[in-house]
């Protein structure tokens, strides 16, 4: 299972989080846990460089897109080499939105359709869409039958 996909600033603000399967009052650890993490590793890697974290069976694969660090936290099936293919995705539907790697502002602007994106490709923990055609189609917001 995805536990959680999360968005953070260059000083480790929140822009964006989905946690699935994680309880409301364990959500505040990950969030400061996976901040310290993006401030201790980040540190001049290049765009899209992976990073990989393991405590016990859970797996962390993070990265920096522009402005931007992106977190995806699994357990069981979705280890290290899932969650790369998951990041991907993640990290090229970001920037078809935005066109490039975001800086800080491009990511609020776009806010809205990242979160559908976003909501497209991991769907209650699991990996849905990986085509980007797919999730271009689906973020339409328009009926299936008006293609």
């Amino acid at each position: 299972m995805i536990l959680a996909v999360l968005f953070a600033n260059s000083v480790g603000n929140i822009l964006v989080e989905r946690f699935n399967g994680v309880p409301a009052e364990e959500r505040l650890h990950w969030r400061s846990f996976l901040v310290k993490l993006g401030a201790d590793n980040l540190k001049g890697v290049k765009n899209e460089e992976l990073l990989v974290a393991c405590h016990k069976s859970v797996y962390i694969v993070y990265t920096v897109l522009g402005d931007v660090s992106i977190f995806v936290v699994g357990k069981d099936e979705y280890d290290e080499l899932a969650l790369s293919e998951v990041i991907f995705v993640i990290t090229s539907a970001v920037k078809d939105v935005c066109g490039k790697p975001p800086t800080e502002r491009l990511f609020l602007d776009k806010y809205g359709r990242i979160c559908l994106c976003l909501d497209e490709i991991v769907w209650t923990g699991l990996l849905e869409n990986t085509e980007k055609d797919r999730i271009k189609r689906l973020i339409r917001l328009k009926p299936p039958t008006e293609f």
